[in-house]
């Protein structure tokens, strides 16, 4: 079996790494690929918003299954592309990809079929946005409505914030083409959790909680960022509390959509917020999430190439996903500046040394320069590793990323604080 995957960062490194383990993989290619994962696979150039040209090299290399790590290219269309060549193809259609594509048409469908939201409002001038900042008497949160790589969304702390962002989106000065339209939302109060499901839009198997950790320093302070590390742990979620979600989340988005003559076939990422009235949807992923990936891997039992080939084929089943028991941890290490403008080309050293003791480096944002591994990212590096306990494996995490080092590296060191807190209150 040969695996195309797409996508440059730590996600689809942690993909690559699992999928090499599937019994039956002989090859596994990836597109672009970056620095680490060319130590383990075969990378290749091309450009990932030429849909036709990915088709095309799919069927060159004669692919048994294309795995789709990042979200542009979904909402641009290449699994229809895929899937009108007869080729396999892991990921939703363009229209299963509006959930994430468009802010817009995500709030709105989850208010047509009664899934748990904050309440919004949408604006595309300021006059119209302005005369909403007010509405729910305290923060709110601003969203462009369009995909803008993680900076598409701020939290306005007060009015004077809020007007700034308005207009700053709406311009064009902050996301481009993304900021035409806006979505103006409650900010709900309660803890952060991801919730990863694979389906092929009849099954859904649910994957081990996690949580990930948006800004950029410790205790949740400063802006957003892609993600500065993630856990998973059982622990995240009671067993009702995971129920309520399947029933109240999942399944009412796997069936609205099949209502609306959309098959939802690949990863539904449900960010949610659990407040004191239950789980609440803050934003709907439509591909693995990154990190949450990385440690979602070092705990996932079975044959991962043939559970996302058996979700292509609309073949899924339940017992084809089991976990490890014990937790996992992923700490991502960053370029100085990072989330905003940072350098590139520094020498990356101590990767051997961090996976001496079984835990593992995947890499997002390197390149190789004359023999060595290099920044080319803000996100560099996600360190990761498992324990019996979180306690242990961020113990491992982090005595893994002590021995790694390059110039300007930062990284937080409060990764799973609240999950540890949860087991023993700190």
């Amino acid at each position: 079996m040969k695996v195309l995957v797409i996508g440059s960062g730590g996600r689809e490194h942690a993909l690559v790494w699992k999928l090499r383990q599937s019994e039956g993989v002989e090859q596994v290619y990836c597109v672009p690929g970056n620095g680490g994962i060319a130590r383990e696979v075969t990378c290749l150039s091309a450009d990932l918003k030429n849909i036709k040209a990915l088709a095309e090299l799919a069927e060159s290399l004669r692919a048994d299954l294309t795995v789709v790590g990042p979200e542009a290219p979904l909402v641009a269309g290449i699994a229809d592309e895929f899937e009108r060549r007869k080729l396999p193809i892991f990921g939703p259609n363009r229209a299963a990809a509006q959930l994430e594509g468009s802010k817009i048409f995500s709030k709105q469908f989850m208010r047509r079929h009664g899934i748990p939201t904050a309440d919004f409002t949408v604006c595309d001038n300021e006059q119209t946005g302005l005369a909403d900042l007010g509405r729910w008497g305290g923060p709110l949160v601003i969203k462009a409505d369009g995909l803008a790589a993680g900076k598409g969304v701020v939290v306005c702390a007060n009015r004077n914030e809020a007007e700034k962002t308005l207009h700053s989106i709406l311009s064009g000065e902050l996301v481009g083409e993304a900021g035409r339209k806006v979505l103006l939302e409650e900010k709900l109060s309660g803890e952060e959790v991801s919730f990863l499901v694979l389906t092929d839009g009849k099954t859904a198997v649910p994957l081990a909680p996690t949580q990930d950790h948006k800004q950029v320093w410790d205790d949740d302070r400063g802006p957003n960022t892609g993600g500065m590390g993630a856990y998973s742990d059982d622990g995240i979620l009671s067993p009702s509390l995971t129920q309520r979600v399947i029933d109240e989340v999942v399944s009412r988005t796997i069936e609205g959509l099949r209502a609306e003559g959309i098959t939802y076939k690949g990863l539904l990422y449900c960010g949610l917020m659990i407040t004191a009235d239950g789980p609440k949807v803050l934003e709907y992923n439509v591909r693995f999430g990154d990190p949450e990936t990385q440690p979602l891997m070092l705990r996932l039992q079975g044959d991962l190439a043939q559970t996302l080939l058996a979700i292509a084929n609309g073949e899924l089943r339940s017992s084809m996903v089991s976990w490890k028991t014990g937790s996992s941890v992923c700490v991502v290490a960053c370029s100085a500046g990072y989330p905003g403008e940072y350098a590139s080309g520094k020498t990356i050293g101590g990767l051997s040394e961090a996976e001496a003791d079984g835990a593992k480096v995947f890499h997002a944002g390197t390149a190789a320069k004359n023999g060595e591994i290099v920044t080319a990212g803000g996100r560099v590096l996600g360190i990761s590793a498992a324990g019996s306990d979180l306690a242990a494996a961020t113990a491992a995490a982090y005595e893994a990323t002590a021995k790694i080092h390059f110039d300007g590296m930062h990284y937080r060191r409060d990764i799973a604080r609240k999950g540890l807190q949860r087991v023993r209150p700190l």
